[in-house]
């Protein structure tokens, strides 16, 4: 007991009654107790309420009024101390009745003793500190985040505490007595039953579980069971303290899915050298034939050859752009020539039972964006229209200037006043449900099987549209299709200039020295620069490339040299080559164009650097510059 005294008040309208109460409290072994008197209802009322006492004796008569008329007032005012109901004979009604209105114990005067009451009086003191700290520890459960719950072991629930009720959406008077898995709709019985079996051997179990709330949505929660046993040992309740690691998985997923791409990035940096040195060659070649060809037929096809190698050479800029976070050349464009060559791509590759349309109007504005990227938008569009319409249907790509005023702006977070293409991929497909819809531009998120989708087709069009300046629109309904319109700023123009390739003065008989360890480059090379009159001879690496430097140095009037070769390196290869002339004119190569090795080559006083592939005129462009310097 406390060391401290126990304040009584007793309320009794008769002073034998006191004068023996107070003897018995000086027969008392144990507690020590400090007992006060009031004799009448009013005043009892009016003590109670000041709170200044940790325990009431109440005799049930009290003039006009009784004990247990005091009692109910008292619980209903909030008292929070014991109060113990005395009467002068037996009555169970009252007994009764003294309990329901929360009396502590009930005491009968006839019977009652010094060491009786003194007993009361302890063990009601010590059932409300018990009650107390049971409060403190259920308020603690309910400021815990985790969800806590007690159930049976026929799974109906006994408690429910506040984190629970915020998980799951459940209120507790919802929940108590209702079953577990009638909760959740817990599909994985067995798992259930197993883990049930491991609880009584173990008195413990801990794993996932894959629930759903009320509102219907899927968690996964990290759940923690411990087995409650009765005094006789016997297994009475299981604890279960369960944490919602929903977002925790996804994230992992999504940092493992980012380590792979960046596997992938680095693999692409890797291969990118090697896929350029296959594409310089196809290149060259292709316009060198374009000047040979009389064929009028074969002279219509090498222009569809040299397109789809530069197109091939684009998307290697662009995958090393994506891993490196560069941003693409930009140049003014008509859309409706990347929207003519999807259709060709999507009636040659997509199944026979789609049917593509397009409605293009000749007036349509031009963009300045770049045509690799927003190729790749129309076709990640395409591709998801495809796969949304696995026994066919219509897809439809339309183009239409569209200007924005200040209404239409006010009313779009991310629209500008000004002219804009607008672009509408529609297709007649499955749909898109209303749930996750506002998702699918998340990174990572998708609704495709496993290995047939990345979650990144839509977060990369919503990337690159954004890049331009644009935003997009989307709508659509389970079982009536979608439709994805894309805004992009336009100029209020209606054609672009044809690119003309520019025709570069002949040499004049110099002699070049190619150094690369292709051997198709070389040779590419070699030729197309013969054939605007200049001389060439080649080597393979930066060792062959000094020996013939030195051998034909006084002939030599420019170098050009790869960056990445075996044996000997390009700066290493320019380093040697300029201790033997500081004067040497020398342009740079490589498949692999980064910022840091463009920034060395000028370093070193290189001031021409190539990307490849490159064309037949962008060589000679950058020989005549380098031979117009000084």
């Amino acid at each position: 007991m406390n060391k401290n005294p126990i304040r009584v008040l007793l309320i009794d309208d008769d002073e034998d009654d006191y004068i023996l109460t107070r003897d018995w409290f000086g027969e008392f072994q144990a507690a020590g107790c400090e007992l006060s008197w009031i004799d009448n209802y009013a005043d009892a009322k009016q003590a109670i309420a000041q709170n200044q006492h940790d325990i009431y004796l109440v005799d049930y008569r009290l003039g006009i009024h009784n004990g247990l008329e005091l009692l109910r007032e008292a619980v209903a005012n909030g008292c929070a101390a014991p109060i113990i109901l005395l009467t002068g004979q037996g009555d169970r009604e009252i007994d009764i009745e003294a309990m329901k209105a929360g009396a502590a114990d009930y005491l009968e005067k006839s019977q009652l003793t010094a060491p009786l009451l003194e007993r009361s009086i302890r063990y009601a003191i010590e059932r409300k500190q018990t009650e107390h700290k049971i409060r403190e520890q259920a308020e603690l459960l309910d400021v815990a985040t985790d969800a806590i719950f007690v159930r049976d072991l026929d799974d109906q629930i006994l408690f429910w505490n506040k984190a629970a009720e915020t998980l799951y959406g459940w209120r507790k008077d919802q929940v108590i007595g209702k079953k577990v898995p009638a909760l959740w709709q817990e599909k994985n019985l067995s798992r259930l039953q197993e883990a049930l079996q491991l609880l009584m051997k173990n008195g413990s179990w801990q794993g996932e579980l894959h629930q759903t709330t009320t509102s219907n949505k899927k968690i996964i929660v990290e759940s923690r069971w411990t087995l409650v046993r009765d005094f006789a040992h016997q297994p009475q309740a299981i604890l279960v303290v369960n944490t919602d690691i929903t977002q925790k998985q996804q994230l992992e997923a999504q940092f493992l899915r980012a380590q792979r791409l960046e596997s992938i990035g680095t693999l692409a940096s890797g291969i990118a050298h090697d896929l350029n040195n296959i594409l310089a060659p196809i290149l060259m070649t292709a316009q060198l034939l374009e000047s040979q060809l009389q064929d009028e037929r074969s002279r219509r096809l090498v222009p569809i050859l040299t397109a789809n190698a530069k197109r091939g050479a684009n998307l290697v800029k662009q995958v090393l752009s994506f891993t490196r976070g560069i941003e693409g050349e930009r140049t003014l464009l008509q859309f409706k020539h990347l929207i003519i060559e999807i259709q060709q791509i999507v009636k040659e590759t997509f199944p026979k039972t789609i049917e593509i349309t397009t409605r293009l109007p000749p007036n349509l504005w031009v963009i300045s964006g770049d045509a690799t990227q927003l190729h790749q938008v129309l076709m990640n569009l395409c591709v998801n229209a495809r796969d949304a319409m696995p026994n066919g249907g219509m897809l439809k790509i339309t183009a239409e200037n569209l200007l924005i005023d200040e209404n239409y702006a006010n009313m779009h977070i991310d629209a500008k006043v000004g002219p804009y293409v607008v672009i509408s991929v529609i297709d007649t497909g499955i749909g898109i449900p209303t749930e996750i819809l506002e998702r699918i531009f998340e990174p990572f998120f998708t609704t495709k099987e496993l290995g047939k989708g990345t979650g990144l087709g839509l977060s990369t069009v919503l990337g690159i549209v954004k890049n331009h300046g644009g935003f997009i629109s989307v709508y659509s309904e389970e079982a009536q299709g979608s439709q994805f319109k894309i805004y992009l700023p336009a100029q209020e123009i209606t054609e672009t200039l044809e690119e003309v390739e520019p025709v570069f003065p002949r040499g004049n008989g110099e002699l070049i020295l190619i150094v690369d360890d292709e051997a198709a480059i070389r040779e590419i090379t070699k030729t197309s620069l013969e054939s605007y009159n200049y001389q060439a001879i080649t080597a393979s690496d930066g060792i062959e490339a000094i020996a013939l430097y030195a051998e034909h140095r006084d002939e030599i009037s420019l170098v050009l040299t790869d960056m990445v070769m075996p044996s000997m390196d390009g700066l290493t290869t320019i380093r040697t080559l300029q201790k033997i002339n500081p004067e040497v004119k020398i342009i740079a190569i490589s498949g692999l164009a980064s910022s840091d090795k463009v920034n060395a080559v000028y370093d070193i006083g290189i001031k021409a650097f190539l990307s490849k592939p490159y064309t037949a005129n962008q060589l000679l462009e950058t020989i005549n510059v380098i031979k117009s310097s000084k």
